[in-house]
């Protein structure tokens, strides 16, 4: 079994890992920062919001977009280090919201659990579209605990791993921005897909929780490859260039707690390109 490189411990609860800017940047939805490490993987605090859950991406111009669901919207991070509302997510939903991805046209895509986890009674959740104008659509419902979400690099395929139907389920995203032609993209038998990425070669990473393991999987299920940890496994992302390294968030989760934040920020070597091409 390969080792992870440990780049980060005592997180309290770490998610929504991204890359952006030759950086690597996660939430750590317990001490409610947003946070990015520097090259000698020292942290930097970027914004603070209390929070949980508390995803993140960018838009294109590079600015920083959390969900804030403790207050039910998306807020932006602006340039002078103000926090804008950027859209109301109530509109649709007072449900805890959850993960976000925003594509190339700084349209933002964000699902809600659709109940109040862990107490209450299921309800499957839907997924809207903000505008970078900030206006908020329904474009998806019926989602068994919609979780990480992710866009193929041609731009066309919206893909959400479905944690309580062990799936990861797929739509065509239309020039307006709507959601078409759900289908599974993968099953995922015996497992229960939490945070997701996509690769280089259209292959989808997702993170475990209760596995304790991250699993790279081509459209239609095959098992490509895996890495396992000793904690569970929320959230991964996967860095660009010639020496690409799978990110991955995890901490102990459903056992008896400790006086010690059990989160950590770990690194695995991905694959060579064409490594189990799918």
């Amino acid at each position: 079994m390969t080792k992870p490189e440990i780049l980060l411990a005592g997180v309290v609860f770490g998610e929504s890992p991204r890359w952006h800017d030759g950086r690597l940047w996660f939430s750590d939805w317990g001490a409610n920062q947003v946070i990015a490490l520097a090259e000698d993987n020292r942290p930097e605090v970027i914004v603070q919001i209390p929070s949980f859950p508390m995803c993140i991406d960018f838009l294109p111009d590079g600015r920083l977009l959390v969900v804030d669901s403790a207050q039910r919207r998306l807020v932006r991070l602006e340039v002078d280090g103000s926090l804008v509302t950027h859209a109301d997510l109530s509109v649709v939903s007072d449900k805890p919201w959850n993960d976000i991805v925003v594509d190339d046209r700084g349209n933002a895509y964000v699902n809600s659990i659709g109940f109040d986890f862990p107490g209450g009674e299921f309800t499957p959740g839907p997924i809207v579209l903000v505008t970078p104008e900030g206006s908020v659509r329904q474009v998806a419902d019926g989602l068994a605990f919609p979780n990480g979400m992710a866009i193929t690099a041609d731009g066309a395929t919206l893909i959400v791993a479905e944690s309580y139907a062990n799936q990861l389920t797929a739509y065509d995203i239309e020039p307006d921005g709507r959601l078409a032609n759900r289908r599974v993209w993968a099953a995922t038998p015996g497992d229960h897909p939490d945070g997701i990425c996509v690769d280089a070669e259209g292959a989808v990473w997702y993170a475990d929780v209760g596995n304790r393991h991250c699993v790279r999987v081509a459209e239609g299920g095959a098992v490509l490859s895996m890495v396992e940890l000793d904690r569970g496994a929320f959230a991964c992302v996967l860095s660009r260039g010639e020496d690409p390294k799978l990110y991955v968030v995890g901490q102990n989760w459903g056992e008896p707690e400790s006086t010690k934040p059990t989160g950590q920020v770990v690194a695995f070597p991905a694959p060579a390109p064409g490594a189990g091409r799918p």
